[in-house]
Protein backbone atom coordinates (compact mmCIF):
# COMPACT_ATOMS: atom_id res chain seq x y z
CA UNK A 1 0.00 0.00 0.00
CA UNK A 2 1.22 3.47 -0.86
CA UNK A 3 2.30 5.19 2.41
CA UNK A 4 1.28 8.59 1.03
CA UNK A 5 -2.37 7.51 0.91
CA UNK A 6 -4.26 7.93 4.17
CA UNK A 7 -7.93 7.03 4.38
CA UNK A 8 -8.18 6.79 0.60
CA UNK A 9 -6.80 10.32 0.14
CA UNK A 10 -3.32 11.11 -1.09
CA UNK A 11 -1.65 13.27 1.54
CA UNK A 12 1.35 15.57 1.45
CA UNK A 13 4.07 13.07 2.34
CA UNK A 14 5.51 12.65 -1.16
CA UNK A 15 8.13 15.40 -1.36
CA UNK A 16 8.90 14.52 -4.97
CA UNK A 17 5.48 15.68 -6.15
CA UNK A 18 5.33 19.11 -7.79
CA UNK A 19 3.97 21.84 -5.55
CA UNK A 20 1.06 22.52 -7.91
CA UNK A 21 -0.16 18.94 -7.37
CA UNK A 22 0.10 19.31 -3.62
CA UNK A 23 -1.84 22.59 -3.82
CA UNK A 24 -4.50 21.00 -6.03
CA UNK A 25 -4.88 18.22 -3.47
CA UNK A 26 -5.35 20.81 -0.73
CA UNK A 27 -8.08 22.51 -2.73
CA UNK A 28 -9.80 19.15 -3.24
CA UNK A 29 -10.21 19.07 0.51
CA UNK A 30 -11.91 22.46 0.33
CA UNK A 31 -14.01 21.59 -2.71
CA UNK A 32 -17.38 21.29 -1.00
CA UNK A 33 -19.48 24.15 0.40
CA UNK A 34 -20.25 22.30 3.62
CA UNK A 35 -16.55 21.62 4.30
CA UNK A 36 -15.87 25.32 3.80
CA UNK A 37 -18.75 26.06 6.19
CA UNK A 38 -17.24 23.74 8.82
CA UNK A 39 -13.88 25.49 8.44
CA UNK A 40 -15.56 28.90 8.77
CA UNK A 41 -17.26 27.79 12.00
CA UNK A 42 -13.93 26.55 13.35
CA UNK A 43 -12.14 29.70 12.17
CA UNK A 44 -14.61 31.86 14.11
CA UNK A 45 -13.06 30.51 17.33
CA UNK A 46 -9.63 29.24 16.26
CA UNK A 47 -8.27 28.77 19.78
CA UNK A 48 -11.28 26.79 21.00
CA UNK A 49 -12.15 23.19 20.31
CA UNK A 50 -15.63 22.98 18.80
CA UNK A 51 -17.74 19.95 19.70
CA UNK A 52 -19.38 17.97 16.92
CA UNK A 53 -22.78 18.93 18.36
CA UNK A 54 -22.02 22.61 17.65
CA UNK A 55 -20.90 21.74 14.12
CA UNK A 56 -24.13 19.80 13.60
CA UNK A 57 -26.14 22.83 14.72
CA UNK A 58 -24.13 25.23 12.55
CA UNK A 59 -24.33 23.13 9.38
CA UNK A 60 -27.72 21.46 9.73
CA UNK A 61 -26.21 18.21 8.45
CA UNK A 62 -27.06 14.72 9.58
CA UNK A 63 -24.36 13.27 11.80
CA UNK A 64 -23.25 10.72 9.19
CA UNK A 65 -22.82 13.38 6.49
CA UNK A 66 -20.92 15.69 8.82
CA UNK A 67 -18.70 12.78 9.81
CA UNK A 68 -17.82 12.15 6.16
CA UNK A 69 -16.90 15.80 5.60
CA UNK A 70 -14.86 15.92 8.80
CA UNK A 71 -12.99 12.79 7.67
CA UNK A 72 -12.04 14.52 4.41
CA UNK A 73 -10.86 17.59 6.32
CA UNK A 74 -8.83 15.40 8.69
CA UNK A 75 -7.30 13.43 5.81
CA UNK A 76 -6.25 16.68 4.16
CA UNK A 77 -4.77 17.74 7.52
CA UNK A 78 -6.95 20.85 7.74
CA UNK A 79 -8.52 19.99 11.10
CA UNK A 80 -7.59 17.98 14.16
CA UNK A 81 -9.91 16.00 16.41
CA UNK A 82 -9.77 15.53 20.16
CA UNK A 83 -11.87 12.90 21.92
CA UNK A 84 -12.88 13.39 25.56
CA UNK A 85 -15.11 10.59 26.75
CA UNK A 86 -18.02 10.37 24.33
CA UNK A 87 -17.48 13.85 22.91
CA UNK A 88 -15.29 14.66 19.91
CA UNK A 89 -14.22 18.23 19.28
CA UNK A 90 -12.49 19.80 16.29
CA UNK A 91 -10.23 22.73 15.66
CA UNK A 92 -8.25 24.09 12.74
CA UNK A 93 -4.97 22.24 12.34
CA UNK A 94 -3.18 25.45 11.34
CA UNK A 95 -4.09 29.13 11.81
CA UNK A 96 -3.25 29.65 8.14
CA UNK A 97 -6.50 27.84 7.26
CA UNK A 98 -8.40 30.83 8.69
CA UNK A 99 -6.09 33.14 6.73
CA UNK A 100 -6.86 31.19 3.56
CA UNK A 101 -10.60 31.61 4.17
CA UNK A 102 -10.16 35.38 4.68
CA UNK A 103 -8.10 35.70 1.49
CA UNK A 104 -10.71 33.70 -0.44
CA UNK A 105 -13.47 35.98 0.88
CA UNK A 106 -11.51 39.10 -0.13
CA UNK A 107 -10.78 37.66 -3.57
CA UNK A 108 -14.43 36.79 -4.12
CA UNK A 109 -15.50 40.28 -3.02
CA UNK A 110 -13.09 41.80 -5.54
CA UNK A 111 -14.30 39.48 -8.30
CA UNK A 112 -17.93 40.40 -7.55
CA UNK A 113 -17.09 44.10 -7.50
CA UNK A 114 -15.30 43.83 -10.85
CA UNK A 115 -18.21 41.87 -12.32
CA UNK A 116 -20.67 44.47 -11.05
CA UNK A 117 -18.64 47.27 -12.66
CA UNK A 118 -18.54 45.37 -15.95
CA UNK A 119 -22.31 44.85 -15.87
CA UNK A 120 -22.88 48.56 -15.19
CA UNK A 121 -20.58 49.45 -18.09
CA UNK A 122 -22.37 47.02 -20.41
CA UNK A 123 -25.75 48.41 -19.37
CA UNK A 124 -24.52 51.93 -20.11
CA UNK A 125 -23.32 50.82 -23.55
CA UNK A 126 -26.67 49.24 -24.35
CA UNK A 127 -28.29 52.67 -23.83
CA UNK A 128 -26.24 54.14 -26.68
CA UNK A 129 -28.16 53.96 -29.97
CA UNK A 130 -26.38 52.04 -32.72
CA UNK A 131 -24.53 54.13 -35.29
CA UNK A 132 -26.57 54.72 -38.43
CA UNK A 133 -25.15 52.87 -41.39
CA UNK A 134 -24.01 55.04 -44.28
CA UNK A 135 -24.72 53.10 -47.51
CA UNK A 136 -21.71 54.67 -49.20
CA UNK A 137 -19.35 53.44 -46.50
CA UNK A 138 -20.69 49.89 -46.42
CA UNK A 139 -20.21 49.23 -50.08
CA UNK A 140 -23.90 48.62 -50.79
CA UNK A 141 -24.03 51.68 -53.07
CA UNK A 142 -21.24 50.27 -55.20
CA UNK A 143 -23.20 47.07 -55.84
CA UNK A 144 -26.35 48.92 -56.98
Amino acid sequence: MDPSIHGGVRVFTDASRPLYEVKANLFKGLAHPLRVRVLEVLAAAPDVETPVSALLDATGLEASHLSQHLAVLRNHRLVTAERRGNQVSYRLAYPQVADLLRVARALLAEILLTTERQLVEQAALSDIPPASADPASTGSAARS
